[in-house]
């Protein structure tokens, strides 16, 4: 890329085995690992053992892990939270390990964007935050559908109330909302750490970054040189390992009705050109 954008990415959507995301990403030139998917386990289920394992592939590849593209808070609020503070702990873990420097997380599903949930879902995020005091990762806060902060205004009440808090941008995510991006952009930019790059059409539907209405090519020359600079490719362009327990029923993304690719490996490597064409000029 000729700029100062550092590229990352869902390489679990290339393949769900460790070895062949690896290949996809020296192949396309992604220096960056958010690991979400191994060898066809989420992250937040693989044992230190396996953590230490991929570590050592990425190492040896010269490939480091940008985040933990963990699914921490992407439970029901009325779920007993003892599961999630567990969970969070094996994922801080993991990040260790692997030298992860961020951990993406949620803010719960059954909200329905209610006032009456707003306290517990800031509880639920300032203990994410407590736990993580110390071990330099930082914690970053994704838009998502159906969660309590899936609409900017949210978003920004939860970055304002919890301000240890950082903030990942995806641009589809909001789309799927009815949010505008730019209005959404205006409105956090000061708060996001990284970018998701999703980009969507009219009706909701996953297209490669810039053939749809997200408003990419204008946000990210904004974008450029604000925190870290890293972009995280999340196609979304074809079924992919684990792509039906990422979102809530409901809530499914309609991926692959628009693109069609021979396979998971030709979508990625097609994502990564289309973002490639974007950025080159920024």
């Amino acid at each position: 890329m000729a700029n100062n954008f550092k590229l990352a990415a869902f390489a679990d959507e290339a393949s769900p085995m460790i070895d062949e995301q690896i290949k996809a990403m020296k192949k396309n030139g992604v220096s960056m690992l958010e690991v979400r998917g191994v060898d066809g386990e989420n992250v937040a289920k693989i044992d230190s053992a396996k953590a230490k394992e991929v570590k050592t592939k990425l190492d040896a590849a010269g490939l480091s892990v940008w985040s933990i593209g963990s699914p921490v808070g992407k439970t029901d609020i009325h779920d007993d939270f003892a599961f999630e503070s567990e969970q969070f702990k094996r994922v801080l873990e993991t990040a260790s390990i692997m030298d992860a420097k961020c951990i993406r997380l949620f803010s719960f599903f059954g909200t329905e964007g209610k006032p009456e949930y707003r306290d517990e879902v800031l509880y639920r995020l300032s203990k994410y935050i407590e736990m993580a005091k110390g071990s330099g990762v930082v914690l970053c806060h994704e838009n998502e559908k159906g969660i309590y902060g899936d609409i900017a205004v949210r978003c920004e009440d939860i970055q304002k109330s919890l301000p240890e808090l950082k903030a990942v941008f995806d641009p589809a995510n909001f789309l799927q909302c009815g949010q505008d991006t730019l209005e959404a952009w205006k409105m956090l930019k000061k708060y996001v750490y990284y970018f998701h790059i999703k980009d969507c059409i009219e009706g909701g539907q996953v297209v490669p970054a810039g053939k749809g209405i997200g408003q990419l090519p204008t946000i990210l020359p904004d974008y450029s040189g604000l925190a870290s600079d890293v972009l995280t490719l999340e196609p979304h362009l074809s079924d992919f390992v684990g792509l039906g327990a990422l979102e809530n029923e409901g809530e499914k993304s309609d991926v692959g009705s628009v693109y069609k690719f021979a396979s998971n490996e030709e979508a990625f490597d097609f994502a990564c050109a289309s973002l490639a064409e974007i950025t080159k000029n920024i």
